[in-house]
């Protein structure tokens, strides 16, 4: 597989690797979660497919590394990767966007980030208030802001600024028929306040805490019917699939598992302002 990432990448003429962790980036099959949208990430990574009759959107292209693993998932749904018309993120993380410039080589798509986001796409991980990971530099093709609607093929994604885990940090809603129903999708960016991070007294991100405050804000408002999110364990994937392989109903709607998961991590937050506060 490194050939082959190696062979596309000389012909974009940029290094490839970031912060690679291999663990995170194994096949798993593809597979359908409501309407139309599929699953097309991997083990840890989750990367969604929405299929329209105009062609595809593809959320979150992961590592360089996965864009073969998600080209074949791709191809199994049916789809070939340049019916995939438009690339988007949750936010500007090597485990979620390092395949930016990849992928939209090998499909053509226009690249859509939210505004704080776009600095750290373009710049291949430079002006990241923390991670010094770096990884090839796409250009943003849209420029997205808070409540921003993408459209294709009668199809509207919105973008909800959460930010904090980082100052773009999106998340995506969407509604979607299942069963005669209207579902409404929502794929949380991320609400974590990941290791080292500090929240207090940041001169790279001086307003940090305030807008995990928002983020939480937000989260909490919206409906949400089926739960999803940018890692599968957020919205306990493996889980659910194992249920799914039973007989189970459709296992992603989950209103009462997205409440619950939104206020364990606005705790964890707060514990963790708190903490930091007593320490400073």
């Amino acid at each position: 597989m490194r050939t082959f990432l190696l062979t596309l990448v000389l012909a974009l003429g940029r290094p490839l690797f970031g912060d690679f962790t291999a663990d995170w980036n194994k096949p798993v099959m593809p597979f359908a979660i409501a309407g139309n949208i599929y699953y097309v990430g991997t083990n840890y990574l989750a990367s969604y497919l929405v299929k329209t009759p105009a062609g595809a959107i593809l959320i979150n292209p992961d590592y360089e590394e996965s864009v073969p693993l998600i080209k074949s998932s791709v191809e199994k749904l049916g789809l070939q990767f340049t019916d995939i018309k438009i690339i988007l993120i949750s936010h500007a993380h090597d485990d979620h966007a390092a395949g930016c410039a990849l992928a939209k080589k090998l499909s053509g798509a226009k690249l859509m980030v939210m505004d704080a986001d776009v600095p750290v796409i373009e710049q291949g991980g430079v002006g990241d208030f923390y991670y010094k990971t770096r990884w090839a530099a796409a250009k943003v093709d849209r420029v997205l802001h808070d409540m921003s609607e993408v459209k294709l093929g009668g199809t509207t994604l919105t973008a909800h600024l959460t930010p904090g885990h980082t100052k773009g940090c999106t998340t995506w809603t969407m509604e979607v028929m299942e069963g005669g129903k209207l579902l409404h999708v929502v794929i949380v960016g991320s609400p974590n306040v990941n290791t080292g991070y500090r929240l207090l007294n940041n001169t790279q991100y001086p307003g940090m805490a305030a807008d995990y405050e928002k983020c939480f804000r937000v989260l909490g408002a919206l409906p949400c019917d089926v739960f999803l999110g940018a890692h599968g364990v957020y919205f306990g994937m493996d889980e659910k699939l194992k249920r799914m392989k039973a007989g189970a109903g459709n296992v992603f709607i989950d209103a009462a598992g997205y409440r619950a998961y939104v206020a364990e991590r606005e705790q964890a937050f707060r514990e963790e302002w708190k903490r930091q506060t007593a320490a400073n």
